[in-house]
C-alpha cells in the first residue's frame, strides 16, 4: 500500500454537510473526491475548471434565476429551438 499524507482544512459546516450528502449519493467520500481533484490538478497542471469573477450581465443573471425572475419556460425541446430561433 502507497504511503499516505494528511491533509487538514477548514470548511464551513453547512457546506461540508452539504456536499459530504452529495458524496455520499455519488458513492464517494471526501479522500475518495480529494483524491480525484489531486489527480485532476496533476493531469491539468492547473485547477480542472475555469476560475472567473462573473461579469455583472452574468451576476444579475444569476440572481435574477435564482429569485426566478425572467425565466423563459418551455414544454419541450422543439418549443426551446423555436423560442431561441434555431
Amino acid at each position: 500500500m502507497a504511503k499516505t499524507e494528511t491533509i487538514r482544512a477548514r470548511i464551513e459546516p453547512d457546506l461540508k454537510h452539504e456536499v459530504d450528502d452529495i458524496l455520499s449519493k455519488l458513492g464517494l467520500n471526501a479522500t475518495t473526491a480529494i483524491n480525484i481533484f489531486y489527480h485532476q490538478v496533476k493531469l491539468k497542471k492547473g485547477l480542472p475548471f475555469d476560475v472567473n469573477i462573473p461579469n455583472d450581465v452574468t451576476l444579475k443573471t444569476l440572481h435574477d434565476s435564482d429569485e426566478g425572475k425572467n425565466l423563459v419556460h418551455c414544454e419541450d425541446k422543439d418549443d426551446l429551438f423555436d423560442k431561441l430561433e434555431l
